[in-house]
């Protein structure tokens, strides 16, 4: 065997050793600092995460903060709001009440005012009529005292004398009343029978317009109770008469109403309505 070829075997041997450990050793360092570079750049991201994290914490702490504390005022606000609300609807709720307690009150005590014066009013009203009654009963009694007949809401009168139809009339009013005017057949029959056989004056004239005959009150002559052939006398005979019986020389028995010169004397009938007795 050549030693030589062994020594250089030996030599190239050892020499691939130290390159195989140089190589080793160059990947190892090359893997450390690799790793190491790893590590500090890690590191450098966590430390970074760390303070963005320490930097940005208390931000959000802060906003939260301000949310809850918003939040909360709020809700105390609304909590206030509604107690002022329910507040007032309790207030308004008792002024209505009081008041519509005070209105209905107050219409019943006007009620029962209007009762007792609707009271006080028809008593007084049930006092005047029969003091009326007593007045009218009185001045009835009187009127018949002095002579007048009470017939159908009338009262008549018949003077024991004779006058012209004007001075008749006057005297009737003299006594507050006038003529008397007939207005159907049975106020003519109560007058027939009143004066008898006597011829009297009534309140009829046609004085003014020639046949235009009018009562003494102004009003037209409805009813007619004419004798037979009446009115006759034209413009010289304008007041009227009324005979149960006349009997003249070659004229037949008259009995109704005859338009008679106004100028002529006899007896005459007054009447006085109730509404004339109810005046002062």
């Amino acid at each position: 065997m050549d030693m030589s070829g062994l020594v250089n075997d030996g030599m190239d041997k050892g020499s691939m050793m130290e390159s195989e450990d140089r190589i080793e050793k160059t990947v190892d360092i090359y893997i450390s600092a690799e790793a190491v570079r790893d590590m500090k750049h890690k590191k450098d991201i966590e430390d970074f995460d760390t303070q963005t994290s320490k930097t940005q914490t208390p931000q959000h702490t802060g906003s939260d903060s301000v949310k809850i504390r918003s939040s909360r005022a709020a809700l105390v606000c609304l909590v206030l709001l509604c107690v002022l609300l329910l507040t007032a609807v309790i207030v308004l709720c008792v002024y209505i009440h009081t008041k519509s307690t005070n209105y209905t009150e107050e219409r019943e005590q006007l009620l029962t005012n209007i009762t007792n014066i609707t009271k006080e009013r028809d008593g007084l009203i049930f006092k005047n009529k029969n003091l009326m009654n007593k007045r009218d009963q009185l001045r009835n009694e009187l009127l018949i005292r002095d002579g007048w007949i009470y017939y159908q809401s009338s009262f008549y009168y018949m003077p024991n004398e004779t006058n012209n139809w004007n001075k008749s009339r006057g005297d009737c009013t003299g006594r507050g009343a006038d003529l008397v005017i007939i207005n159907n057949k049975e106020e003519q029959d109560f007058v027939k029978n009143m004066s008898g056989a006597a011829v009297v004056w009534i309140g009829l004239t046609d004085s003014d317009v020639e046949n235009t005959w009018k009562w003494v009150d102004g009003s037209n002559m409805t009813s007619k109770f004419w004798a037979s052939g009446e009115p006759g006398g034209g413009r010289t005979e304008n007041c009227v008469m009324t005979a149960a019986m006349l009997i003249l020389t070659n004229y037949p028995i008259l009995v109704g109403w005859l338009d008679e010169a106004c100028n002529k004397p006899h007896q005459w009938i007054c009447e006085k309505s109730m509404s004339q007795l109810i005046m002062p």
